[in-house]
């Protein structure tokens, strides 16, 4: 079997080289946003969007954005997720000075006083995990959705890695197929990072479990130069390596995974880092005081939560010295301010770096809002399931349609290259 294509082999076609001009076209977006009393909370997805939308709405296209929200049983309207809150805030950021049209019955039909957009104008269809079929991937509902576009755009990086009938199936079905200038750009960074990078290449791999990043780390073992392992994942490699951890949480059935990767390590020349000094605790809680002692010193009741200040320091001189660098969790429980020194520390040291950085993951994002260092990131990603399958090597479901697809738009006329629509 073939090894899955990497971000550098992804062959779709693109938004931004089909003449849109009077077609219908139908984005799906990820508009998953936090909600608060009715309200969105936090607009990041909502302006992570907006180009796609204006580069659309700008080229004369009649534009329907479709998104999830959450997670409501399928198959009934949940007015507790409805999309009417992001209705109301994309009208804001888009500046019409009212909420763009909620088509409530798409793709059967639209609201009863809204049936599709306008050239040049944008409406919202309602949540489509409301849809009966939708996370099945149903062939039906795919088609219907289908049907209400000329051009599907599949712009929801963060919803990728999901075969669902609004990212994978529709793909199938719409007269043409492509890739929004966001998923495209999510896939040239990742591109950057792993098939083209400027080197050295430091990953720094946190978390809880080495379980869950199995895949991942083996994966980067043979592209990196150096593999920072931080949080409950350096735990079970330091178990590996045979220094104590104490009562800290440790991966105990991949200990020996952890061993035999240490081992490749020094076979194949790469290094895995790994804190020469951490900050125990009896319990990681807001109210515990954090205490630095070097590895080798950790007690039967320490928690390891945090690298010390060496380690940290050490971190640092790391990422100053990367061509590329590639951030996937945070180093300790930086959630309680005893424990936050060792990931601040790395996330202004990534913030300063000259190399190129690209970070994800939903505790990696937290920890950037954390510390204030977004600007100085080259790439924050907006898929967290999306970004870590591909730093695995894996194919997302929604690209494989779209690299199937690329025929269609030119058979179809739209391609700019191919003199426009026929």
């Amino acid at each position: 079997m073939p090894a899955p294509a990497g971000p550098a082999t992804a062959r779709f076609a693109r938004m931004g080289d089909l003449d849109l001009a009077g077609r219908r076209v139908l984005i799906r977006a990820d508009l998953n946003v936090p909600l608060a009393d009715g309200k969105v909370a936090n607009a990041a997805r909502i302006r992570a969007s907006l180009p796609t939308f204006k580069q659309a709405l700008a080229a004369g296209a009649a534009v329907t954005v479709a998104s999830h929200l959450g997670r409501p049983a399928a198959g009934r309207f949940d007015p507790a997720f409805s999309l009417a809150p992001v209705a109301a805030r994309l009208g804001e950021a888009l500046g019409l000075g009212r909420p763009v049209p909620l088509l409530a019955g798409w793709p059967d039909e639209g609201s009863e006083t809204v049936r599709a957009p306008a050239p040049g104008a944008l409406a919202l269809a309602e949540n489509v995990r409301f849809l009966a079929g939708e996370t099945e991937n149903d062939e039906g509902l795919a088609r219907r959705m289908a049907a209400t576009c000329d051009v599907f755009v599949m712009d929801a990086f963060g919803a990728a890695h999901r075969a669902h009938a609004s990212t994978a199936g529709v793909v199938r079905h719409a007269p043409t197929a492509c890739a929004g200038p966001l998923l495209a750009t999510e896939f040239d960074a990742l591109a950057q990072a792993l098939d083209r990078p400027a080197r050295p290449v430091v990953a720094v791999v946190g978390g809880a479990k080495v379980a869950g990043k199995i895949e991942l780390l083996e994966n980067l073992a043979g592209k990196v130069d150096r593999l920072v392992a931080g949080g409950g994942i350096a735990n079970t490699f330091l178990a590996a390596a045979g220094r104590p951890v104490g009562a800290s949480l440790v991966d105990r059935e991949r200990v020996p995974f952890a061993a035999a990767l240490l081992a490749r390590a020094a076979a194949e020349g790469f290094e895995i880092v790994l804190p020469g000094d951490v900050v125990v605790a009896p319990t990681p809680s807001a109210d515990a005081a954090g205490v630095v002692k070097p590895v080798g010193e950790v007690g039967a009741a320490d928690m390891i939560l945090d690298v010390g200040p060496e380690s940290a320091d050490r971190l640092a001189r790391i990422v100053g010295e990367a061509g590329t660098i590639i951030w996937n969790g945070p180093v300790g429980v930086f959630e309680h301010r005893a424990f936050a020194a060792g990931t601040a520390r790395l996330a202004e040291a990534i913030a300063a770096s000259a190399g190129f950085s690209i970070a994800g993951g939903g505790d990696t994002l937290a920890a950037i809002d954390a510390f204030g260092v977004s600007a100085g990131v080259s790439r924050v990603s907006t898929g967290g399931g999306a970004f870590l399958q591909l730093l695995e090597g894996r194919t997302l479901p929604a690209v494989a349609a779209l690299e199937a697809d690329r025929e269609p738009a030119r058979r179809a006329g739209l391609s700019r290259t191919s003199g426009g629509p026929e």
